[in-house]
């Protein structure tokens, strides 16, 4: 498999999943960020104002660590103003399902707390 530019990988040219998992989920924003991108939100001012309390200069961070990983690719447009488009790369689109597979089992959990809980109140 060929490396993408910038992507973090491992010796061998395979991308490194358990960094890409621990910088996605070491933060606040990285999953909402992704899922909007997932959702055809690819715009950076669209993604700002679809995330209230996310700031441009946190979202930059979060999208160049995310270039770096491989998960998106960066697209400029020679227009003016300069138009800015953040799409996921093949590997992103493999790894997005790993996140929504690990945020369904969080919200299972939950669920089954709160079950347990109601169960235990009645």
């Amino acid at each position: 498999m060929k490396e993408l530019a910038g992507q973090a990988a491992k010796p061998d040219g395979v991308p490194d999943v358990a960094e890409c998992v621990e910088s996605v989920f070491g933060c606040k924003w990285s999953i909402r960020i992704l899922m909007l991108i997932r959702r055809g939100v690819c715009r950076p001012g669209e993604i700002e104002r679809s995330l209230p309390g996310l700031t441009t200069k946190v979202q930059h961070h979060y999208f160049r660590r995310m270039v770096r990983l491989g998960i998106l690719h960066r697209e400029v447009h020679a227009e003016v103003p300069p138009r800015v488009e953040y799409r996921l790369t093949p590997f992103g689109e493999r790894f997005v399902p790993l996140l929504e597979q690990i945020e369904r089992f969080q919200n299972d959990l939950a669920r089954e707390a709160g079950s347990e809980r109601a169960a235990g109140q009645a």
